[in-house]
């Protein structure tokens, strides 16, 4: 190569200002869509509680029919007396069941702690307790998706 001649520079790697937009490109999607993520995988757990009231409340009636009370009745034990769990969800019995009627609670535990629903024998719902980031409690409705209303 002659003396004074040009050496083509490799021009085939990211600046530090692009790598920074690149970061800060991710760092916002990924602030946006975590907590979008986390509400879903919350909303998916939810149905726990929905399942595990509906299929005691069935077991419930089909107990009424059968003996034609809620309440546990000489060597027939109303499945209100068992404590069912349904994914985080504690499916029981708020107070003791009688001759006309039950309400059933799932009380949540673990990534649903502060979720609580109910379900009574008129098939009444009503979510009797939320975190306060998904908005307030409902006497006629489950409330599951957060900002839903009743």
């Amino acid at each position: 190569m002659a003396r004074g001649a040009h050496v083509p520079v490799d021009a085939s790697g990211f600046t530090l200002i692009e790598v920074m937009v690149t970061v800060a490109i991710i760092g916002i999607l990924s602030a946006i869509a975590m907590p979008q993520y986390r509400d879903y995988v919350t909303r998916s757990r939810l149905a726990d509680a929905v399942t595990g009231l509906s299929v005691v409340r069935a077991q419930m009636e089909r107990y009424y029919w059968d003996n034609r009370t809620y309440a546990s009745t000489g060597n027939f034990v109303s499945p209100c007396s068992a404590t069912n769990k349904f994914g985080d969800f504690v499916i029981s019995c708020v107070g003791s069941p009688n001759a006309q009627g039950f309400t059933l609670q799932a009380q949540g535990g673990g990534p649903v702690r502060g979720f609580t629903y109910t379900i009574n024998q008129q098939d009444v719902r009503a979510t009797t307790a939320l975190p306060a980031r998904w908005g307030s409690t409902c006497a006629s409705k489950w409330i599951t998706r957060k900002g839903d209303t009743c």
